[in-house]
């Protein structure tokens, strides 16, 4: 029988060539995508997993319940695993000549991911299985890395989130893993999807929003028998871009009418405001790219610019760029700290100091942290002022009652 085994995992391996893993048989060349959308598609509504993902767990027990809806996702992180164990690109099948219109639906899916793997990581580790703690826990970083395949920036904004939810809870745990474990989880992110970064977002956003009403224009006066027919047809689409979502508000805020009135109540006008648009993404892409200290000064100017200019169609979509390279400096610097933190654990001060604040580009400062009069852990800060409250993450070393590990209330009780 072990001898017809053997043959039959050799004959498989021959059938499937370059498709199998040479240790297993198993296929390594599928689209991650398709097994993502099946881990979605198995995933019950999040309203009945509300007693999961509504309570505060940190500093309470487990209790069964908790056990009983946790357990069902283990067939689900196995697909997340075998996704990331593909060596295909992950093509999420985006249409982005849609732009605004189209529809991503898995991006929810992705953060529900995210937040389960952080309850399964307590949950595994309390019940003896550090390896499934780490495995699903990689799965899920490889998932929110993958996110941003396809280079749109919600999804990038949901890699940021999801990463952060997941560092949050490796740095919970921290005094449930051991080092081995902990220098096995950041060479697997290491390991795993490249982050996709802001910047490259940019192109996508001028194809997504600028060439994609381009078009749209231009379609509408072809199709029109008229000029009013085609900038009535023109108004009303502004209108539905222009109203809810991420729109500009406030009482300077761009409307569908001063668009219009700015284009001289041409479409030829609204035409030659979009192409004014290519100067402002060039900008824009070299913003991303800057590192902080250029940073600061140039988005000010940018900003100060998009306020000012007398192209209404600037303020609908410029907007955003600033939150989200800031939101990128927050994660790049919460991935160092992890890497410190790790660093420091194997070798102490100089570990410490061979991980470098990437935004400040000088080491992270160390200082134990004390909650309720308890020594609890310690946390890394860095000098960075990205936003106005500290950058900083906080390590547990010992079980207690939740504190906020970073973010605008880092080291307050959690409400």
């Amino acid at each position: 029988m072990k001898a017809f085994t053997a043959l039959l995992g050799l004959l498989l391996a021959a059938l499937l060539g370059g498709r199998g893993s040479a240790d297993t048989g198993t296929r390594n060349d599928i689209n991650p995508a398709l097994l993502y959308w099946q881990a979605f598609a198995l995933l019950p509504d999040y309203n009945s997993q509300g007693y999961l993902f509504t309570n505060e767990w940190r500093g309470r027990a487990l209790d069964e319940q908790f056990n009983t809806l946790i357990q069902p996702y283990d067939s689900r992180f196995k697909l997340l695993e075998q996704a990331a164990a593909q060596k295909a690109p992950c093509d999420w099948g985006y249409d982005l000549t849609q732009g605004p219109e189209l529809l991503l639906p898995g991006l929810a899916k992705v953060k529900h991911y995210a937040q389960a793997a952080r309850l399964r990581a307590r949950w595994h580790l309390e019940n003896g299985r550090p390896e499934a703690a780490r495995d699903e826990l990689l799965a899920a970083f490889a998932l929110a890395r993958q996110t941003s395949r396809g280079d749109v920036l919600i999804g990038s904004l949901v890699q940021i989130a999801s990463e952060s939810i997941l560092i949050s809870a490796i740095a919970e745990n921290w005094f449930r893993f051991t080092p081995e474990t902990l220098k096995q989880l950041v060479d697997g992110i290491d390991a795993g999807p490249a982050r996709g970064l802001v910047a490259e977002c940019v192109a996508t956003e001028r194809t997504s929003f600028r060439d994609w009403l381009t078009r749209k224009v231009e379609g509408f006066q072809a199709a029109s028998g008229s000029e009013a027919e085609a900038l009535e047809k023109t108004r009303v689409l502004l209108h539905s871009i222009m109203t809810g979502g991420e729109a500009p508000e406030g009482p300077n805020a761009p409307t569908p009418e001063g668009v219009l009135e700015s284009a001289g109540n041409t479409t030829a006008g609204v035409l030659r405001q979009l192409k004014e648009l290519d100067a402002l993404y060039d900008e824009a892409n070299a913003l991303m790219k800057a590192p902080f200290a250029q940073f600061q000064p140039g988005i000010k100017a940018f900003n100060e610019k998009i306020a000012q200019h007398p192209n209404q169609l600037v303020r609908v979509f410029f907007p955003a760029f600033e939150k989200c390279r800031l939101k990128e400096f927050m994660i790049e610097e919460k991935l160092a700290m992890l890497h410190a933190a790790v660093a420091s654990r194997q070798s102490g001060a100089a570990g410490l100091a061979g991980v470098p604040d990437p935004v400040m580009q000088q080491p992270f400062e160390f200082r134990r942290f004390v909650f309720n009069g308890v020594d609890r852990g310690f946390e890394l800060r860095s000098k960075a002022p990205i936003y106005e409250w500290p950058s900083a993450l906080i390590f547990v070393e010992k079980d207690g009652p939740a504190f906020n590990l970073d973010g605008p209330s880092v080291g307050k009780p959690v409400k």
